[in-house]
């Protein structure tokens, strides 16, 4: 089931009908951390570098390589910190794009079933950010777990698999049950969801590829949403979110 769902959501991933979604997902993302690096580096050379200027006119001649260490070693904690974004800012483009995803696997792959219903932008912003910050939490935890040899890595996939699974299934799910009977589902398919979140989380981990986490995720998900309903009785629950509405 977890396989079927990642197998088809990667055929779809360069067709025509994603390929616009795709650019705006991939924009905004790299935008976003565009935006990070900058906002880092500004905020680096306005708390630390004044204290290293002062510093430096008091060290010896030879140690003058230590304001270009400090600036090396801020360069890798910039670039750690956005490896560590990725995960938080692919968690809010999902918000933004999950439903134009949605919209193409359903239309696409599930002609024949009613299509789904999009959640309310509004009420997608606000579970978005609050994810973001769920996010942001787990992989503050994950940070302190890469001091911990052969923790660190498990850390970032079980994190990130537990977290992104949940929202992304919730998200899909949301299309065509109400908030509370989504939760309920993916509570019922806890073991199923994690194991598709460590699918995304693997996604996640590769270089530029990454970037397109949100349209690979929202497509599984859409794809294992179906797939549960399907085995449950073939209830997609789009009549119960229509009756409750």
């Amino acid at each position: 089931m977890i396989f079927d769902a990642a197998r088809a959501a990667a055929s779809r991933m360069f067709s025509a009908p994603f390929r616009s979604v795709l650019f705006k997902s991939i924009g905004l993302t790299l935008l976003i951390l565009v935006g990070a690096w900058f906002g880092l580096r500004e905020l680096f050379d306005a708390l630390a570098m004044p204290w290293i200027d002062a510093l430096l006119p008091g060290l010896p001649a030879w140690a003058g390589w230590v304001g270009l260490l400090a600036a090396i070693l801020a360069g890798v904690g910039f670039a750690i910190a956005l490896a560590l974004l990725i995960a938080p800012v692919t968690a809010l483009v999902a918000g933004l794009f999950l439903d134009d995803i949605a919209e193409v696997v359903e239309r696409e792959d599930f002609p024949a079933d009613p299509p789904g219903t999009a959640v309310p932008p509004l009420r997608s912003l606000v579970l978005s950010l609050k994810f973001v910050g769920v996010v942001i939490l787990g992989n503050i935890v994950a940070l302190f777990l890469l001091l911990i040899p052969g923790v660190n890595v498990a850390a970032f996939f079980v994190v990130n698999g537990y977290l992104l699974g949940r929202e992304f299934f919730e998200f899909a799910a949301m299309r065509f049950r109400p908030e509370a009977e989504a939760k309920a589902l993916r509570s019922r398919n806890g073991g199923t969801v994690f194991l598709a979140g460590l699918v995304i989380a693997g996604f996640l981990a590769i270089p530029l590829l990454n970037l397109a986490t949100p349209l690979f995720a929202a497509a599984m998900m859409v794809h294992l949403h179906k797939a549960i309903s399907a085995r449950d009785g073939g209830r997609t629950g789009a009549v119960d979110k229509r009756a409750a509405v």
